[in-house]
């Protein structure tokens, strides 16, 4: 096989490499998301311990991402499609990291939780995070599959989670002026609420980097929102 050749499909591998790795992150990211809320639901202390151990596989594949990025930067000098790819990747990695200290976070207080009383429904919780692992996904394999569209789906899709948030939030706010001994439990519910709107925004950000890595420009238009949890007004129980 000519020298030429052989390079040729040598970095078409590391790049294939580099898509794996992001594709691994994003799978592991999505089931700590799914079993932090799991853990939250059932009350199962072991399962978020074990949310808790696995965030190092997730931050050590992102330093396998920086290293490995650098490397094909420095030795192979790519251009265009291939230079997008390799920074999105970068900042892809960074997203996906950013999702694994939330689903840790938000698994540490469902252990909290778990010793305290119920307070209100788990529903929203539940319904934001299928949302937000929807959108994750979609997110990961709009970038594998160089796929616009999807990604702009995904950048659409994050205003519903910001509504969930918002009702869960007025709701933990009603139980805690409802009853002073709800204070602990509802305030790490809505940190745990939080996280998962956070992880939807890296959802998001994921989105938008695709679209840069397939067409090279940013998305102009103001990503939408809903979160309106800093205007909330709670009126006491009557």
């Amino acid at each position: 096989m000519p020298q030429e050749q052989h390079t040729v499909r040598s970095y078409a591998e590391e790049l294939k490499r580099l898509s794996g790795i992001i594709m691994r992150m994003g799978g592991l990211a999505e089931r700590q998301v799914a079993d932090a809320t799991a853990a939250l639901v059932d009350r199962d202390t072991e399962l978020a311990a074990a949310v808790v151990q696995r965030d190092v596989e997730i931050d050590a594949l992102d330093t396998e991402v920086e290293s490995f990025t650098v490397q094909l930067l420095a030795l192979r000098q790519p251009m265009g499609a291939d230079l997008r790819f390799i920074v999105a990747a970068m900042r892809i990695s960074q997203d996906l990291e950013r999702i694994g200290d939330y689903a840790r976070n938000a698994a540490k207080r469902a252990i909290v939780i778990s010793q305290q009383p119920l307070v209100g429904s788990l529903n929203g919780f539940q319904r934001m995070a299928r949302l937000v692992q929807e959108n994750l996904k979609n997110a990961i394999d709009a970038l594998v599959t160089k796929d616009v569209a999807k990604a702009h789906a995904v950048w659409a899709a994050d205003e519903p989670v910001d509504e969930i948030y918002n009702g869960i939030f007025r709701e933990m706010l009603t139980h805690m002026m409802e009853d002073p001994r709800n204070i602990t439990a509802a305030t790490h519910l809505l940190f745990i609420a939080k996280n998962l709107e956070r992880i939807g925004d890296h959802a998001t950000n994921i989105a938008e980097t695709v679209h840069y890595a397939v067409l090279g420009d940013a998305i102009t238009e103001e990503r939408p929102k809903a979160d309106a949890s800093a205007y909330a007004v709670v009126r006491p129980p009557s």
